[in-house]
């Protein structure tokens, strides 16, 4: 089953959307959802890799929220901060969860089809020894990595997801590429990493 979301008006804020849901508005909640789940979702895939597992986090995450809508503190947290952290928590606990020997490079690649054959084995080369070093980070420097990268956060939201200083964001980011760059040192040539 894939998610889908229609696109949100952004006139109305988010914590006004939230206290109508709380009065009961579901055009409220059907709104938030179509501004906030898509994020909640991508973050999910990014983390766990996995289609189906991702939903079930974007949905868990967006039921989290409903269920502190009346208790929301306009102005205490940014709402789209708030539900990625969630979100991003939940990938966590899920991610510990899994089995030992199960590693984030056992998902199947997606192919869009468009190179060559050989340039998709190397694609998939680099892919893969790029994952296989991000999987070995501690995993705030992980985390924070995905958020920058991947899921093109500012170091300030990855500060307020992390609830940490934007300072430590800036450490653990610096530290990521550090280790990255030389888990991937002896094979740039070969990966073609440059």
């Amino acid at each position: 089953m894939t998610m889908a979301f229609d696109s949100a008006p952004t006139e109305t804020s988010d914590e006004t959307l939230l206290a109508r849901y709380a009065g009961g508005d579901q055009s409220a909640a059907r709104a938030l959802t179509a501004r906030h789940a898509p994020r909640a979702l991508a973050i999910a895939r990014r983390m766990l890799r996995d289609q189906a597992e991702a939903e079930d986090v974007a949905q868990e995450a967006m039921l989290r929220l409903w269920r502190i809508a009346p208790d929301w503190r306009p102005g205490e947290a940014k709402l789209s901060t708030w539900l990625y952290r969630v979100t991003s928590n939940l990938c966590t606990d899920r991610l510990r969860r899994r089995r030992p020997g199960v590693t984030l490079d056992d998902a199947p690649e997606v192919s869009d089809g468009a190179p060559s054959v050989q340039q998709s084995l190397e694609a998939r080369e680099r892919a893969s020894a790029l994952h296989g070093a991000i999987g070995t980070l501690p995993e705030r420097q992980r985390i924070a990595l995905q958020l920058r990268h991947f899921d093109e956060l500012s170091n300030i939201e990855i500060s307020e997801v992390l609830d940490t200083s934007v300072e430590a964001v800036e450490s653990l980011l610096g530290r990521a590429r550090r280790a990255l760059a030389a888990a991937l040192a002896e094979r740039q040539e070969e990966l073609g990493f440059r």
